[in-house]
């Protein structure tokens, strides 16, 4: 039930995401930034990842157990996320000196590009439970 519909799990999707946004970066990075700035990018890119399988882990965990705790699960994880992401930005900026508007924009970026994934990564995992015959659970949203 990884994504059966597009023929591609979210690990593929995240990497494919990954290689498209680096290809687009690639030129403009390596051409005219310097090396702090390209250092915190790829920081930046990386949280977002580790970001976003962290937020895979809560799906995968939970989404067989009821709707209660399944949203429960991804929602407590996403503040546990939100944590430890910015204890990562606090750790990154004040401690290795990373370029500040560098690691935060490629963060950012990153974030909202693995958000959209995510979201229809769980949209797709609902819907398929839902034509599978499989009945949600009763106070789960359609």
């Amino acid at each position: 039930m990884s994504g059966a519909r597009n023929g591609l799990g979210f690990p593929a999707q995240v990497a494919i995401a990954l290689a498209v946004t680096a290809a687009a970066a690639a030129y403009p990075l390596l051409r005219y930034a310097e090396a702090p700035v390209l250092q915190a990018v790829l920081g930046g890119a990386g949280m977002s990842v580790l970001n976003v399988f962290m937020g895979y882990a809560a799906i995968e965990y939970s989404f067989g157990k009821s709707y209660t705790h399944f949203v429960q699960i991804v929602l407590g994880g996403m503040v546990v996320r939100l944590f430890v992401m910015a204890g990562l930005l606090l750790v990154l900026i004040a401690v290795f000196r990373f370029h500040a508007v560098a690691l935060v924009s490629s963060l950012f970026a990153m974030y909202v590009v693995f958000l959209a994934l995510e979201v229809f990564y769980i949209h797709t995992k609902w819907q398929d439970k839902i034509r599978s015959g499989e009945r949600p659970p009763e106070n789960a949203p359609l």
